[in-house]
């Protein structure tokens, strides 16, 4: 193959690579995000007596919610919360790893032109 054609195809590669890294740290911050609105809830529930009302907005109408069934639910999402993050932080390590190679290959062909053009 054409060492310019398999370093153009390469690159292509790694910046397909780097597009989805970015996909997947966007993620990973909206997942922090919610994590950290849901720890707050989490507070403030703690704060509450057991006899508080607590209300939750289902479309425009609020809804009286049992203190325990909102606690339950608040830290259901937190565990979810949680594992999403855990898996995309797996995910962004490995695209991380195959990014890394995918530089080690484009550097190397790039030096094996250079040396290629240098003995020409």
């Amino acid at each position: 193959m054409d060492p310019q054609k398999q370093l153009q195809a390469l690159s292509d590669e790694f910046q397909q690579l780097q597009t989805e890294l970015e996909g997947l740290i966007d993620a990973r911050q909206k997942l922090e995000s919610q994590q950290q609105e849901n720890q707050g809830v989490q507070t403030e529930f703690n704060q509450l007596d057991d006899d508080a009302n607590i209300y939750k907005l289902v479309g425009p109408v609020l809804l009286k919610q049992d203190k325990a069934e909102a606690t339950m639910a608040v830290n259901g999402r937190l565990e979810f919360i949680e594992k999403e993050i855990k898996r995309v932080e797996k995910e962004i390590e490995e695209k991380q790893e195959t990014s890394e190679k995918k530089r080690a290959e484009v550097m190397s062909i790039q030096a094996q032109a250079q040396q290629a053009a240098s003995s020409a």
